[in-house]
């Protein structure tokens, strides 16, 4: 009897507790928390992301010319009231492309606001895990038509309204370890857009028309696995249906015509590596990668995040 405690005692001292875990965050899925009335978080995101080719709606892949697509995805979140954070997200990209078709200088992409409240918090022994919901309303504050190049364009021109249910848990690994998981849904629509001359929807100079952009749904599933207080092992799986995206004008002297992108479907994998020098502060490193899909380019994304909480 004195032998089998002595072994409970031991497997007990061996799991992890949640204050000896620190958290940066896989590179694809939000929180489901909040953040405390009057605290903030600042996390921005760099990455290149770089086609390598087109899969047609069949799987055959066709190869794209070289691009690197830099950009930059920042949060600002602040906790506004009890289990209530509001934020916004600012974009911004530079293209570099062969043959001169690269961005003329860095330009701002799309805004985000959002708004999220923490419905149920995780409580170590039960089973409900922390889920919030998340409003989110892009407004097109990017360029998108009257473009001198295509490359310029790093907006959608749309009102985009996002709708997303947030959820996190904890389990203890065999050796005692922390794995955290999240799973994170969201469906977004947007409204019409007027087009004018060459746009990020493809049209050239002399168009005038319209585009409407095909809701979007994405299911996440992201898993970080604690190997010690500072380093994380993250992974996300992704999975995006975007609907078919209609363009309708025409170009002088031209009857009307009707382009449609077809509908889309797309798989990526996000293996990232955290560091945190502490539980306010951390750094992580990983790539977004294309696993499958249809009717979408196919691309390998390099991201670099620092995550500061105060």
């Amino acid at each position: 009897m004195m032998a089998l405690a002595f072994s409970n005692a031991r497997a007990e001292s061996a799991r992890q507790s949640l204050d000896d875990a620190w958290w940066t965050g896989p590179l694809l899925a939000p929180t489901a928390g909040t953040l405390p009335v009057g605290h903030f978080l600042f996390e921005p995101y760099f990455y290149d992301s770089i086609p390598t080719s087109f899969v047609d709606a069949a799987g055959h892949s066709y190869p794209v010319p070289r691009e690197n697509n830099f950009g930059s995805q920042s949060y600002f979140l602040y906790g506004l009231a009890d289990r209530f954070t509001v934020g916004l997200i600012p974009r911004f990209g530079f293209k570099d492309a062969d043959g001169g078709r690269g961005s003329a200088a860095i330009n701002a992409g799309d805004l985000t606001l959002q708004a999220q409240y923490q419905l149920t918090q995780f409580e170590e022994g039960h089973w409900l895990p922390t889920i919030s919901v998340n409003l989110g309303e892009t407004l097109p504050v990017g360029a998108y038509d009257r473009l001198d190049r295509a490359s310029n364009g790093f907006g959608a021109g749309a009102y985009t309204t996002t709708l997303s249910l947030y959820s996190q848990t904890y389990f203890w690994m065999p050796g005692g370890r922390i794995m955290r998981t999240r799973l994170n849904l969201s469906y977004a629509l947007s409204n019409s857009v007027d087009l004018m001359d060459r746009s990020v929807y493809g049209t050239m100079p002399g168009f005038r028309g319209h585009a409407a952009p095909g809701a979007s749904a994405v299911a996440d599933l992201a898993f970080e696995y604690s190997i010690d207080r500072n380093w994380v092992a993250a992974m996300d799986f992704w999975l995006e249906q975007d609907e078919n995206t209609r363009v309708t004008g025409s170009y002088p002297g031209a009857p009307q015509s009707v382009n449609n992108s077809g509908r889309a479907r797309i798989f990526y994998v996000a293996p990232a590596i955290e560091y945190n020098f502490s539980s306010s502060f951390g750094v992580i490193l990983g790539a977004r990668i294309f696993a499958a899909g249809e009717n979408q380019t196919a691309t390998v994304t390099p991201v670099i995040a620092f995550n500061y909480v105060h």
